[in-house]
């Protein structure tokens, strides 16, 4: 597939267009989304229209790799490639899916983990940090649930989608037993936990 036929798929969960790169903390956060979800690629001097606009990419490749060693953790891994259209130049960088969990800084310089949506790179939240652990620990599903976890998955059907303060308002639980409760039955595939633009919802197939 050349670099037209590659840019016609437009921008998504495993593609991001990029006209340069003039902030690191920030290009940190869409490497860690995508080694975080299912891997993807940036292609640096294409504007979000598609258009071909070029960069230098010695410049481009210097700033992603001072942004994958200072602003990542643990450090993302990524290749790359130059792709020449006519007398533009387009770095490609691209970026495996993960066997580890990877952060970048936030706007507060908080280390936070970060998912790729659809075309965009969003902040994960505890339950997911939770249930990233419970991927790597495990932990056997019971035969019956008890009490409290009858009541919140009956609260989310009810009141679904919804986010996990709403569900510590609907719900006579401490919010830290709220949250292991969820995170384990997403982990279970009891409940989904959706990550959107909006927030993250919670509700029951």
């Amino acid at each position: 597939m050349d670099l037209k036929q590659r840019i016609a798929q437009g921008e998504g969960t495993q593609l991001d267009f990029k006209f340069r790169i003039d902030d690191q903390r920030k290009i940190a956060r869409t490497l860690v989304a995508f080694a975080n979800s299912h891997g993807g690629s940036l292609l640096i001097g294409v504007k979000d229209n598609g258009k071909i606009s070029g960069v230098n990419p010695e410049e481009e490749f210097h700033m992603i790799e001072g942004a994958a060693s200072m602003y990542t953790k643990p450090q993302v891994l990524f290749e790359s490639k130059t792709w020449q259209e006519g007398h533009h130049f387009v770095l490609e960088i691209v970026v495996p899916k993960s066997n580890e969990k990877h952060k970048a800084p936030d706007d507060e310089d908080h280390m936070r983990a970060y998912v790729r949506v659809d075309d965009h790179t969003l902040l994960g939240n505890k339950i997911l940090e939770k249930i990233w652990r419970l991927e790597k620990f495990g932990v056997n599903r019971p035969e019956s649930f008890d009490e409290d976890t009858l009541i919140l998955i009956q609260t989310i059907q009810e009141f679904q989608p919804l986010t996990i303060s709403k569900l510590y308002r609907s719900i006579n639980l401490p919010k830290n037993k709220v949250d292991s409760i969820v995170s384990v039955l997403v982990f279970w595939n009891v409940i989904e936990m959706k990550v959107t633009e909006a927030g993250t919802f919670y509700c029951v197939d």
